[in-house]
């Protein structure tokens, strides 16, 4: 049967000392329940609290992932300025000035994407072992 009321309307006080709270909000954290109240509630009627799992090495490699994809994006619009700007020119001085900043850009990118298969290969290769 259905329950006629599902609104809560009881609390209940409760006092922690902070090294009982930090217990409670350890094991929380480590639920995928998203508010305190909901798996102190799950653990008192015994209800089942799925725990997540965390693989460090995935966190440590989506941040530098992250962090690589950021930076070539950021390489990546500058390049794509330039070429809308070669597109613009009319004068043979502003095509020269081009070529000297274009060719900063390239050396730029490719140290990038050399950066990133640097990284990949030591992430593969910590992986591998």
């Amino acid at each position: 049967m259905k329950e006629q009321n599902s609104n809560r309307t009881r609390i209940i006080g409760l006092r922690l000392t902070p090294d009982e709270y930090a217990k409670i909000e350890k094991k929380w954290k480590a639920s995928t329940c998203r508010k305190l109240s909901d798996y102190v509630r799950r653990s008192l009627f015994d209800k089942p609290v799925v725990t997540t799992y965390r693989n460090s090495s995935q966190d440590d490699l989506m941040a530098e992932l992250t962090r690589l994809r950021s930076e070539l994006n950021a390489v990546g619009n500058n390049f794509n300025q330039a070429v809308k700007k070669l597109h613009t020119l009319s004068q043979i001085a502003e095509f020269k000035s081009w070529l000297i900043a274009y060719e900063v850009e390239k050396n730029i990118l490719s140290s990038k994407v050399d950066e990133v298969r640097i990284n990949v290969k030591k992430i593969l290769e910590i992986w591998l072992q």
